[in-house]
């Protein structure tokens, strides 16, 4: 059979977890059925970790904190990664942080429209347990959160759905799958001839003529992190106690101290052996800030990090738009 190509490629796009799918097969024939599969794992996904459903687990999971729970093998399977992020990021990438998200006003699914309170609140930070506090328990299916500890998985749950859904849809096609959702992108099977082209950019919404980078991958993921996309304005107490401000918020937490992080970076892409993998370091760079090229450098990922006036910054193998070579 001759090795699939960009132009002979199905293609299928829809939107999910409030962001764009994209589903690409290396066998036009077998698109409809890679689809089926790749919405029923996503529908799966979002009823385990979605923080914005009344009826998903997360939900309950978090309104039961101080107790143990039984849980899914799908939302363990989500917990053991949340957790194992948290720990490879040394806390960077930490999901109790789902109160703090609340409190800097992104307390609904990002689908919604933004709204200003009725009564506009001061942005107050609390102290929370931290992601030792999460006990899990595999053997008996089991969670317990310390009270007050809310969880959220956007950090980790929209890469590992990306990876999950490129390996159904590679079974169900029975050959090479991408998935993108949002800037998150995942590989199965054998790539096409040249492999995957990947257009990295501060908005996974944008049009291919963009600025940015295309890029081609053979395996394994792709993650873009950003802290230009989902922004809003929340109240904040001002530097004297009786005043206030409006600042600019955006959903990249700095675990430390609750609030946006302050970082030089407004975009982090990394490729890595699988996308989960991927965001977890794209998150975590924008996180550490100033050290996050040392530290990337050091894992052996190749990153592009996007500084706030649009400089660019490439980490380890990757690779050197051809304009720039050519000069």
């Amino acid at each position: 059979m001759p090795a699939a190509t960009a132009s002979t490629l199905g293609c299928a796009t829809w939107s999910a977890f409030a962001s764009s799918v994209v589903l690409r097969v290396a066998d036009p024939g077998a698109l409809a059925a890679a689809r089926a599969e790749v919405e029923a794992e996503l529908a799966a996904i979002d009823l385990a970790c979605s923080r914005f459903r009344e009826d998903s687990e997360l939900t309950r999971l978090n309104r039961r904190a101080g107790g143990r729970v039984a849980v899914s093998p799908l939302l363990m399977e989500a917990l053991e990664l949340a957790l194992r992020a948290a720990r490879l990021s040394d806390g960077d990438v930490d999901p109790t942080i789902g109160r703090a998200l609340e409190l800097a006003g992104y307390d609904r699914d990002w689908a919604e429209p933004r709204r200003a309170p009725a009564r506009a609140q001061p942005l107050r930070l609390r102290a929370r347990p931290g992601w030792t506090a999460v006990a899990l328990d595999p053997v008996t299916a089991t969670v317990r959160l310390p009270h007050g500890v809310r969880l959220d998985l956007g950090a980790t749950a929209k890469a590992w759905a990306a990876d999950r859904a490129a390996r159904a849809a590679a079974r169900a096609a029975s050959g090479g799958a991408l998935v993108a959702i949002g800037g998150d992108v995942a590989t199965a099977g054998a790539a096409p001839a040249g492999g995957w082209r990947v257009h990295v950019t501060d908005d996974h919404r944008s049009p291919a003529s963009a600025p940015g980078q295309t890029v081609a991958i053979r395996s394994g993921g792709l993650a873009t992190s950003s802290t230009t996309v989902r922004r809003w304005r929340r109240e904040t107490r001002g530097r004297l106690p009786w005043t206030r401000e409006t600042a600019t918020m955006h959903h990249i937490l700095d675990p430390r101290t609750g609030a946006p992080a302050r970082t030089p970076w407004r975009t982090a892409s990394v490729a890595a052996a699988s996308c989960a993998e991927a965001n977890i370091a794209s998150t975590a760079a924008l996180v550490r800030g100033e050290a996050a090229p040392s530290w990337l450098a050091r894992l052996g990922l190749p990153a592009r990090l996007v500084a706030r006036d649009g400089a660019t910054l490439r980490v380890g193998a990757w690779p050197v738009p051809a304009q720039e070579r050519e000069t």
